[in-house]
């Protein structure tokens, strides 16, 4: 402290006994030094004791920031000052508090924050401290970069726009990653994570400006997974460019820097993976996150697709299920490292191929998926771990129909047909566990192993189960609403339960006709909709109920006696009503956890409570939601609507097919069109060539002709020099005859094969340009003959609809006859009828005799039925 007050009184001047200045004063004659001195060493010392009381007293130094912009801007070629500036504003626009000002009372929390935005509304400081930057001298690049770093810490967006905005700006941050002194690299790092946070275009400048080659670079020279801080700081970065940003993810793609983040993730098979360092658990742990940048569910499905395909040819894939495969990894890796392969494999089925054959190293050996299966099935493992392999298992079955089919095919086999547990061995004795989680993860696996394929839906209702030695076999359908309709069965095992069997019954009439066949299933049904107990998982239960039974209406082939489409549509509108109905089937969609479930593939939670709906089940209950409330209120209280509304849904079946023909046709004379313009544009290039040899065959015979022109000149000059060569004195002309004859023979001899030659190509462009004509008409005949089918399609399609509106028409027609009937009956009879009444009959006798003339009243006099018509 001492030598602080003297070095004060030296740029102060000397005070008087007993007048110390306070801390504000002091700042204050400083900041006065720094801006009228004209000695470059007196603003220098002014700027050193500004530094020193800037932590305590931060506030009175940020008053004056004008004093440090302005040598910012004067005094460029001074390091140590500008250094001593750069300090200072850091100090003064720190986001964290320092010790020196815990008692200054003025001093609040967000004081960096509010300096920043004093600093950054003139853009122009920020290019200051950005140009300083270009300056090697340590104290003030190192400066300067942590001067950034606090304020993009404070004001992200904005110092973002002015950096974006700067001439070079990015640039000049990216040089920072090749300073050779480990500090500056190091904050330069920090600096670039918080630049490229949220902000695409500054993600795809800082690719392009060569980063990931950079960024690899440093990853490899510190040790790969290895290695410290640093490496994992790499990484954080370039996760960040990678993340939703399409762009940088083909671009990494197309460098071939997948190909280089394979070793990196590479244990070696004698280190014993318990004694990992927590470092090297977060390096792997964000290798891991970027792979998975690549192939997000989210990305577009081109990016994916060829990233997949990358992440197998390069052998990554094989580096990633081998970390699984290790022993000691420990738990957070393992769960991130199956979420990374289920992304990696979701719907590739070459990797969904190899991710099958990949084989635990374990006797009797077991594939990966069945040790997974295990884990997943016992109550004992972690939460998150069994939800990661339910995503893993979820995304080898995706859009796999060879997968989907084995699945079944294990459940199909006996016991004595195969040694070793299958999967979907595992499956069926979890389906029927006592642990509900369990029950839950079978039924969600199960049920996706019948998403999107009718046949396997079909297959697995040959499933055959024996509880017991003693009992009788029944049908896994049947054991699935037995489980269903126990009074013991928890909430979670009917969730899992009502979506197994909503996946299993949509679009498959045989499952729907099994499953009505089953004693009891409508009364069960019927009963839980109408039930009045209140509760989200109440109400979630009694919406999953209502949406499969609109299943069974939707899909019902009317072939179940006592269960036709019609007798559930009038048992739902007489003992439930339609607005209960439709209340209870919205319920699914307002549940909380069915906005969260629909989001991502990937199940997400906090709790095991929150483990009710599975992503895939919500995509298809938004697909029918729609579809089935329209089936069930189209159908009026007397049932009159419902063979218009069947009429016009096997009508909408035919257009449908009709479209699909139509779609076809479409999609092959778009083809043919194609290929039509492809060899039309073939054809003109022949053309154009054949037009250029030709003109080049014109040119060659006019110098061909010119060529013998001067040969018989040559010729003529040698016959008339050898005449007077008696004459000559020096013998020179008859030499120079002959030398110029033979180059003018050798020109034509030349000449004559390159005329022969362009005649060859000329023959072979006709013959060529011949052929492809003959094939651009066989083309055109087959566009026609494409256009006409199209054309004959779309006529029938249009009378197909005509047809369809003059039914409709004719049934409307119909339906007013009767209502007129009705109310005439009513009048001569003095009975009312309702509209279920059966009477249909009658109304067709009086529409018969109204056709005669006969009167209404006679008629009805004349009936067998003396009290009425009789249901």
């Amino acid at each position: 402290m001492n030598f602080l007050k003297s070095g004060l009184q030296t740029v102060l001047g000397s005070q008087q006994p007993n007048q110390a200045p306070s801390g504000a004063e002091t700042v204050e004659l400083l900041v006065e030094r720094v801006t009228s001195s004209t000695l470059l060493e007196d603003r220098r010392d002014a700027c050193r004791a500004l530094k020193a009381l800037s932590k305590k007293y931060r506030i009175e130094v940020g008053i004056g920031m004008n004093a440090m912009l302005q040598v910012l801007e004067n005094d460029r070629t001074d390091c140590e000052i500008i250094g001593y500036c750069l300090d200072t504003l850091c100090h003064v626009t720190s986001p964290e508090q320092f010790e020196e000002e815990e008692d200054n009372p003025n001093v609040t929390a967000n004081i960096g924050e509010q300096f920043t935005e004093i600093f950054i509304k003139n853009s122009d400081n920020v290019c200051l401290v950005l140009a300083c930057l270009e300056e090697y001298d340590f104290r003030v690049r190192w400066a300067a970069i942590k001067l950034l770093t606090n304020l993009l810490a404070n004001r992200p967006k904005e110092i973002q726009e002015i950096v974006l905005v700067s001439p070079m700006g990015v640039s000049k941050m990216m040089d920072l990653l090749i300073d050779s002194r480990e500090v500056i690299r190091n904050d330069a790092l920090l600096l670039m994570i918080q630049l490229t946070k949220g902000n695409g275009n500054i993600q795809k400048i800082v690719a392009f400006e060569n980063a990931f080659d950079r960024l690899l670079d440093v990853i490899k020279e510190e040790g790969c997974s290895d290695g410290g801080i640093v490496v994992e700081d790499c990484l954080i970065l370039m996760l960040n460019l990678l993340k939703n940003n399409p762009s940088n993810q083909q671009f990494f793609k197309e460098g071939s820097y997948i190909q280089r983040l394979a070793p990196m993730l590479e244990l070696s098979t004698d280190q014993d993976q318990a004694g990992m360092s927590p470092q090297k658990v977060s390096n792997l742990h964000c290798m891991l996150q970027v792979v998975r940048a690549l192939v997000c569910p989210s990305n577009p499905q081109q990016v994916i697709s060829s990233c997949q395909k990358a992440i197998r040819s390069s052998g990554l894939l094989s580096a990633i299920c081998n970390i699984i495969m290790a022993s000691g990894v420990p738990p957070d890796l393992l769960i991130e490292t199956i979420n990374t392969i289920a992304e990696v494999i979701r719907g590739d089925g070459q990797n969904q191929d190899y991710f099958n054959s990949f084989m635990a190293p374990c006797d009797p050996p077991l594939s990966a998926i069945v040790l997974l299966l295990m884990s997943m099935v016992n109550e004992k493992q972690p939460l998150s771990l069994r939800c990661a392999v339910l995503y893993c298992f979820q995304s080898y079955l995706y859009r796999n129909e060879a997968g989907q089919t084995s699945l079944v095919k294990t459940l199909l086999q006996s016991s004595e047909q195969t040694q070793s547990i299958t999967s979907g061995q595992l499956l069926c004795r979890s389906l029927f566990s006592t642990d509900p989680l369990s029950n839950w993860f079978a039924a969600v696996s199960m049920s996706h192993a019948l998403l999107e394929n009718p046949a396997q839906k079909e297959q697995l209702l040959r499933v055959v189960l024996a509880t017991s030695h003693t009992s009788k076999p029944v049908s896994l359908l049947e054991q699935c609403n037995q489980l269903l309709q126990q009074a013991n069965c928890k909430f979670q095992s009917k969730v899992g339960l009502l979506m197994l069997l909503s996946v299993w019954l949509s679009h498959c009439q045989l499952a729907v006709r099994t499953f009505l066949s089953i004693p009891g299933t409508v009364a069960y049904l019927t009963g839980q909709i109408s039930a009045n107990e209140h509760g989200d998982n109440e109400y979630l239960v009694q919406g999953l109920c209502a949406f499969l039974m609109g299943i069974c209406i939707q899909f019902n082939d009317n072939s179940v006696q006592e269960h036709q489409r019609e007798f559930l549509c009038q048992l739902l509108v007489k003992r439930i009503g339609l607005d209960t109905y439709n209340k209870k089937l919205g319920e699914v969609s307002k549940h909380e956890n069915y906005s969260k479930s629909a989001k991502q593939p990937q199940i997400r939670i906090a709790a095991t409570t929150d483990l009710l709906l599975d992503y895939e089940f919500c995509r298809l209950f938004k697909a029918l939601e729609a579809v089935i409330s329209k089936t069930v209120n189209g159908f009026s209280s007397g049932g009159e609507n419902i063979t218009e509304l069947t009429l016009s849904q096997e009508a909408s079946g035919l257009v449908a097919q009709y479209k699909d023909i139509i779609r076809e046709q479409d999609t092959r004379l778009q083809a043919l069109q194609q290929q039509l313009a492809h060899q039309e544009a073939k054809v003109r290039e022949l053309s154009g060539a054949l037009e250029q040899s030709q003109s080049s065959n014109a040119q060659l015979q006019d110098q061909n002709i010119l060529l013998k022109a001067q040969l018989q000149a040559a010729a003529d000059l040698r016959q008339q020099t050898l005449s007077s060569s008696a004459s000559s004195p020096l013998h020179l002309l008859p030499a120079q005859g002959d030398h110029q004859q033979e180059v003018l023979e050798k020109r034509l001899s030349m000449l004559s094969l390159e005329q022969q030659t362009d005649r060859a190509k000329l023959a072979y462009y006709e013959s060529e340009n011949s052929r492809l004509l003959g094939e651009l008409d066989q083309l055109r005949a087959r566009v026609s003959v494409a256009e006409g089918k199209a054309n004959e399609s779309g006529t029938e399609l249009d009378k197909l609809r005509k047809d369809q509106e003059d039914l409709l028409e004719l049934l409307t027609d119909q339906e007013s006859k009767m209502q007129r009937y009705r109310m005439e009956l009513k009048r001569v009879t003095g009975q009312s009828f309702d509209e279920d009444d059966d009477v249909d009959d009658e109304l067709q006798a009086i529409e018969a005799n109204d056709g005669e003339g006969k009167d209404t009243t006679s008629m009805a006099n004349s009936s067998n039925h003396p009290g009425g018509f009789v249901c």
